[in-house]
């Protein structure tokens, strides 16, 4: 992958009804995501993804279902590319590696109220629904996990009712 685009870890949380984890950005409105963030040097994809989470969300109690090792690349719009370039990062998109947690805690955990926090809000909704109502350039990467994760989802469902 290029160097121009950053490893990021993507999270996809489920909870025993089948519906997903979605945070609204901060600054954004309606703008609905799953937790995500960039893989740091000498992480795996797990631990990048376990630690989004936490930073996040305060989640902790969530088991982990399914890594994808696939990375889905997507290109950043030009706001969020200048943005980046104010930071000192020069990166026009990112290589996203999805996995997938079942959430097996209790609703009080999820704080959104962290050291630097990403949303303002949160639910729980369908894949369809975060397909939908993501940024649009993020909106093929969401399809490939909605397109993988449902089936594992339901499956995972099965095992545990």
């Amino acid at each position: 992958m290029s160097s121009l685009y950053r490893k990021c870890a993507g999270i996809v949380v489920f909870n025993n009804k089948g519906l997903v984890f979605l945070g609204n950005r901060v600054r954004f409105k309606n703008a609905w995501q799953f937790p995500q963030g960039g893989i740091e040097d000498g992480e795996s994809i797990e631990e990048a993804a376990r630690r989004e989470l936490f930073e996040e969300t305060s989640i902790k109690t969530a088991k982990l279902v399914y890594l994808d090792n696939t990375p889905i690349r997507y290109t950043f719009n030009k706001t969020v590319q200048d943005n980046f370039r104010k930071k000192g990062i020069e990166t026009k998109g990112q290589d996203i590696y999805f996995s997938l947690f079942y959430f097996n805690g209790k609703e009080e955990e999820i704080n959104l109220k962290t050291a630097i926090p990403e949303f303002n809000k949160y639910k729980w909704d369908s894949l369809d629904f975060a397909v939908n109502n993501v940024i649009s350039f993020k909106k093929e990467a969401y399809k490939y996990a909605a397109k993988k994760f449902k089936p594992i989802i339901q499956q995972y469902l099965t095992t545990i009712s």
